[in-house]
């Protein structure tokens, strides 16, 4: 297998450093630019929904489960949205971050995410607004959807639709099987093509169920890892609670370049603005324009409810679990940021985890990993399977092509080079989040129209419920989603 192994870096190396190049232009002058302005538009738009109703994002998650009238409930579009937001972009992400640069770039995810959280809200209210019923009883949209009725451009729809397919069938495997087999390779020593066969397997026989079972497993995959890991962070924290005062001020002179022995490998405030724009954005997923599309199935009262709670996805993915893992790495003694190279992402928190707390959590950990990236996997295909039926390629062949394609990659990404399987992701990224963002600019009006007549009902007392005839949009909906039954 060593040989097959070294054949497929051979073949893909030179794409790695044509693609390396092209990202690190399109990310340095385009995307961050993009990313953080639309966040900072969403935020003045909004007038800081992120703050304000921080509250009612909390009390709708808290009753996300109920009302589902047959449908995907609330909480469980969250979850299928959490499934990819807290996972592999959590841990071997953010050590990528901050291997390529320094610390510094923690506190850039910070900003990507703080922004970040209007913009999600944008979007998931949008997906909301336009969805679609289908034969089911299920609703479906996303960024395609709300492009194509919002600003009638059936052409930057279609694109978002490929390109959204692309991603998440073939790129988001790959990333999150490399990471799964990186560690399971670090810690147990189980040859790559083992566990991209363990993977491409387990990932064909939730695909089989298609969305519904996709909910269902990411139902309670997603919360439970998500504990497990917090679990773990707070028990490092608890251990070195004298080293917390270090951790942010390494983490602040690293990002505006106050110390030269905190730069990452790529060097300087630069790198730690651009790494950590990047995985900030694969890790939050804000303004990416994939959430929307779990989003859009929820079966909710009103849009703007479905909103904050993807909203507030953004707030626990970055704020709680990315910032953990910094500490981690940082404060475990047992690592060094110093000198390392990016095939080393995978293993690094994993080896802080075990240095500080013991060997014994070799198992426990993997196993995280492991169920985080799958959940991830089975998340992403749950959003290309709403572009394919967009896109109109509802056909038995499409689907069961779709499907073989997702379990063949998450097979083949086990056994590719770390730098590959991260750069072709960061060009799908920069596709969809640019196609994405164009849409969510340009339809900020519905965004800020449904907002006001949430926070007009909640002002006179009421649970808000949408009617789309009293919510003075700008034209009527295209589809029977939102009319109110007698």
């Amino acid at each position: 297998m060593e040989s097959v192994e070294q054949w497929l870096a051979d073949l893909t190396d030179p794409i790695t450093a044509w693609l390396g190049g092209i990202n690190d232009w399109v990310y340095s002058w385009v995307v961050i630019l993009a990313l953080v302005g639309t966040g900072v538009l969403m935020t003045f738009a909004t007038r800081g929904v992120q703050f304000r109703h921080l509250g009612n994002m909390f009390r709708h998650l808290r009753n996300s489960r109920k009302d589902a009238k047959g449908g995907i409930s609330s909480f469980q579009a969250f979850t299928i949205g959490m499934a990819t937001r807290i996972g592999i972009g959590n841990i071997t992400g953010v050590a990528l971050a901050m291997i390529l640069g320094g610390p510094g770039a923690l506190f850039w995810m910070w900003i990507v995410a703080f922004f970040g959280m209007a913009t999600a809200f944008a979007e998931a209210t949008l997906a909301q607004l336009f969805k679609k019923r289908q034969e089911d009883g299920t609703f479906r949209g996303g960024p395609a959807t709300y492009i194509l009725h919002g600003t009638g451009s059936k052409t930057l729809a279609n694109l978002f639709a490929v390109f959204m397919v692309f991603s998440m069938v073939v790129a988001m495997p790959m990333v999150q099987a490399n990471s799964i087999s990186g560690v399971l390779y670090g810690s147990h020593n189980i040859p790559p093509w083992v566990s991209g066969i363990v993977i491409a397997v387990a990932t064909g026989v939730v695909l089989i169920g298609g969305v519904r079972g996709i909910a269902r497993a990411t139902e309670w995959i997603s919360p439970i890892m998500a504990i497990a890991y917090l679990i773990t962070a707070i028990a490092i924290i608890a251990l070195n609670l004298d080293a917390l005062p270090d951790f942010f001020s390494d983490v602040f002179r690293s990002a505006f370049g106050l110390d030269e022995a905190l730069a990452g490998t790529a060097g300087g405030i630069f790198a730690a603005i651009l790494n950590g724009t990047r995985r900030g954005l694969f890790s939050n997923e804000a303004g990416m324009g994939t959430n929307p599309n779990a989003a859009a199935t929820a079966t909710v009262a009103h849009p703007v409810s479905q909103g904050l709670i993807q909203s507030i996805g953004v707030f626990f993915d970055t704020m709680l679990v990315s910032t953990a893992t910094g500490f981690i790495i940082l404060t475990s003694g047992v690592v060094s940021l110093q000198g390392a190279d990016q095939s080393a992402a995978s293993n690094l928190t994993a080896d802080a985890v075990m240095g500080t707390l013991g060997g014994w959590m070799a198992i426990p950990f993997s196993l995280m990993i492991f169920f985080f990236a799958y959940s991830s996997i089975l998340g992403a295909y749950a959003y290309a399977e709403a572009n394919l039926v967009f896109l109109g390629w509802t056909s038995r062949a499409w689907r069961i092509g779709s499907r073989a394609v997702a379990i063949f990659c998450a097979g083949i990404g086990a056994v590719l080079a770390v730098p590959f399987v991260w750069t072709l992701m960061d060009s799908a990224m920069a596709t969809i989040t640019l196609l994405n963002l164009v849409g969510v600019l340009a339809l900020t009006r519905w965004v800020t129209t449904a907002l006001k007549d949430f926070e007009k009902q909640l002002a006179e007392g009421r649970e808000p419920e949408f009617d789309e005839d009293t919510a003075g949009l700008q034209k009527k909906l295209p589809s029977d989603a939102w009319v109110l039954s007698d």
